[in-house]
């Protein structure tokens, strides 16, 4: 709905979380099962908070997003460039540099979806892990059309499809991680895959 650049639009930094304390600790569940200790981890489409569970170690998690302020009050972040992937998708890592890449409540703001997850795909290492979470909450006036108008189910699904168009990722699962008590919690719901451990 809102065609402005996303840089305008997300210039203001906004030091909220976007969903409760159950989504939050579900995802970080989540992110301790299926990244191992010690993994170097890319936030992608970061913000203020990574939603990294407390106490799992990692060698070095950066960040890439739009808004300098909000990184840089990440308490994850090792570092993190500022970069609209939407104007372009092109991530600036060498490959095969990173062990894991999520992206977290964000996915539904992305124009060039294909190309992100296939750059994705380039930059993980062999076997590493791919994991997008998302809930039913959104800026509604920058989410794309398609996303506004899916159901959860559908979600999950066009999450999947970008992700098998991205013909660099294998092994795609969705699952609802906090399907008992979600209502009253945010629901969230993941998609995830990881890069072939030889082309």
């Amino acid at each position: 709905m809102d065609e402005e650049d996303d840089g305008v639009f997300y210039e203001m930094p906004r030091l909220v979380v976007h969903i409760d304390n159950g989504a939050i600790t579900a995802i970080g569940q989540f992110f301790k099962k299926q990244i191992p200790e010690n993994s170097e981890i890319l936030d992608l489409m970061s913000s203020w908070r990574s939603h990294w569970p407390a106490g799992h170690p990692k060698k070095r998690m950066v960040g890439l997003g739009l808004n300098d302020v909000e990184m840089r009050n990440n308490p994850d972040l090792d570092g993190y460039v500022v970069q609209d992937v939407n104007n372009n998708p092109i991530l600036p890592f060498e490959n095969e540099t990173f062990d894991a890449v999520v992206i977290t409540v964000s996915a539904q703001y992305l124009t060039k979806p294909v190309d992100t997850f296939h750059q994705v795909g380039r930059i993980l290492r062999p076997g590493g892990v791919f994991i997008v979470s998302f809930s039913n909450r959104m800026f509604p006036t920058k989410a794309v059309l398609i996303w506004r108008n899916s159901t959860d189910r559908g979600r999950a699904d066009l999450v999947g499809t970008y992700m098998e168009a991205a013909e660099n990722l294998e092994d795609i699962q969705a699952t609802f991680l906090n399907s008992e008590t979600s209502p009253p919690d945010d629901p969230m719901f993941v998609v995830y895959s990881r890069k072939p451990l030889a082309s």
